[in-house]
């Protein structure tokens, strides 16, 4: 499905990414952690032609990805949650939930987010701004799957979101994947890593330095604490 190989990619004369290379296969949810800085949120842009790659490729079920102009990535089935959510704040729930399909959303699109967050369908009317921060990550996810995607790239879902919400917002990403969407996700969250992600590759100063799975990761709290600053 999504292959990266060899990926650099620079701000200026700055090389952020030197030679990332990973994988998410069809039905996975990999993670991708490190510290703040390390090049995560870099390496999403560069998938999704928001940053350009200098050297390297992605691929997404053999299409490269690092040839396309940004908003055609999309159109390849990728959806992309960024950090922060990127919502619309003066824009209604409907407005920022539809904003970018080209025709009237049929009734299996509407059914896909209200299947899925019923509480939105009570706040179409709402400003998106005035939502809390766990319905505003509910609804990035939500304006993703309208779209209908094979991959879901998401980055820090659960940043500011309250701890009694992150499971929830846990538990959705499962039922999402569980209904046939591959998901990479960069997170802080060990716990949120730990338990909804199938592999894990840790990242420091631009490159991968460790892949293993996530049961396996668990039981290196060296390994953890290394490349994280954290107990596993």
């Amino acid at each position: 499905m999504l292959e990266v190989h060899d990926l650099h990619a620079s701000y200026g004369k700055v090389e952020v990414l030197r030679g990332v290379s990973l994988k998410v296969g069809d039905g996975e949810i990999v993670g991708l952690l490190g510290r703040n800085g390390v090049g995560k949120t870099t390496t999403l842009k560069a998938i999704m032609g928001l940053v350009r790659a200098s050297a390297g490729r992605a691929t997404f079920d053999g299409v490269d990805l690092t040839g396309l102009a940004a908003h055609k990535v999309p159109a390849q089935g990728i959806g992309y949650v960024p950090q922060g959510r990127g919502i619309f704040p003066n824009l209604t729930v409907e407005e920022n939930l539809f904003l970018g399909l080209r025709q009237v959303p049929s009734a299996k699109q509407r059914a896909l987010v209200f299947d899925r967050f019923p509480q939105l369908k009570d706040r179409m009317d709402q400003k998106g701004g005035t939502l809390s921060g766990g319905e505003q990550q509910q609804l990035a996810i939500a304006r993703c799957l309208v779209m209908q995607p094979k991959l879901i790239i998401l980055d820090e879902p659960t940043e500011g979101i309250m701890p009694i919400l992150i499971k929830e917002i846990r538990s959705e990403i499962r039922k999402i994947n569980r209904a046939g969407v591959s998901i990479l996700l960069v997170e802080q969250n060990l716990v949120t890593a730990f338990k909804i992600c199938s592999s894990i590759y840790l990242m420091e100063k631009g490159a991968i330095v460790h892949r293993s799975s996530a049961a396996d990761l668990k039981t290196q709290p060296d390994v953890v604490h290394r490349y994280l600053g954290m107990a596993a």
